[in-house]
């Protein structure tokens, strides 16, 4: 028996009075609103309008949603294709299981039509939200907690995760705690959130490179993170998927920091194809 290991929920739904509501789907909508809060309060300060970033999440949140479900049916088949498995399950975005490089791509989707819609510069409404959008990601991470899914190798250590034996893998049965890779990951995702608005005014990361800059630090994270995972996941040379997409992503967010503080240095004026006539003129140029 553990000395000290931290709790699993013992369901997976909260109720809001009578209505059950899944957790996991509650950790997502949660997070797409922080987002859109926190993206909205840093366009405003660059100058523009305080309701451009909620109207442009409205293509990106479906989007992200949809694209996050294919990610993870695409990589994790078996479940829902395989012997066993429920296709209908994969419909089942509320019960778990988003993939972040499928969101974050199909999401940027969204993103992008909504911008053409509204006039403005995509780069630009990237630096803004992306912050708020590894804060979502801190916050959806609970979700797996709730679901009891996505933990790390066993582990003795006292902030060892308790698995009831029914969420335990194959070949886990004796043993009772796990790492917390939802916790490393959330707190990771936080220290990410910090080290994009500091640096971003730091250093006037302006054209995608805040953006660029929260996608290469993600990448480190998860890249560790990812290692210490047991769930079942394809693997190519001996590393797993995700650790492979870490890598390569991780390597394009870097050549893109390079190359466009070369051709594009400082931060782009948004004032003019969105200004909001809230925002005051310091602000502007601090954000």
């Amino acid at each position: 028996m553990e000395l000290a290991a931290l709790p699993s929920p013992s369901t997976g739904v909260l109720y809001l009075g009578p209505v059950p509501l899944r957790a996991y789907a509650f950790c997502i909508i949660l997070g797409a609103f922080v987002a859109v809060w926190l993206g909205t309060r840093r366009w405003a300060a660059r100058g523009g309008k305080k309701e451009t970033i909620a109207d442009i999440a409205i293509w990106a949140v479906p989007f992200g949603l949809v694209g996050g479900r294919l990610y993870h049916v695409i990589t994790s088949p078996d479940a829902y294709f395989g012997e066993g498995g429920e296709p209908v399950k994969a419909l089942y975005v509320w019960e778990g299981g988003l993939g972040i490089w499928g969101a974050i791509a199909l999401g940027g989707v969204g993103a992008w039509i909504g911008c053409r819609r509204h006039g403005v510069p995509f780069p630009a409404y990237a630096d803004a939200v992306a912050p708020g959008i590894v804060l979502a990601q801190a916050i959806g991470r609970w979700g797996n907690w709730f679901n009891q899914e996505l933990f790390g190798r066993p582990t003795s250590l006292p902030w060892g995760l308790e698995i009831s034996p029914d969420n335990r893998p194959e070949g886990y049965a004796d043993v009772a705690t796990f790492h917390p890779t939802f916790l490393y990951e959330s707190l990771w995702d936080v220290g990410v959130a910090v080290l994009v608005i500091w640096a971003g005014a730091r250093f006037a990361l302006g054209h995608g490179r805040t953006f660029a800059l929260y996608v290469a630090a993600y990448t480190v994270g998860r890249f560790w993170i990812e290692y210490l995972r047991i769930d079942e996941a394809q693997h190519f040379l001996g590393l797993r998927l995700n650790n492979w997409t870490s890598i390569v992503v991780f390597a394009g967010a870097v050549a893109y920091l390079v190359i466009s503080a070369r051709r594009r240095p400082g931060v782009e004026d948004i004032s003019a194809s969105d200004g909001g006539a809230d925002a005051p003129e310091a602000e502007k140029a601090s954000a």
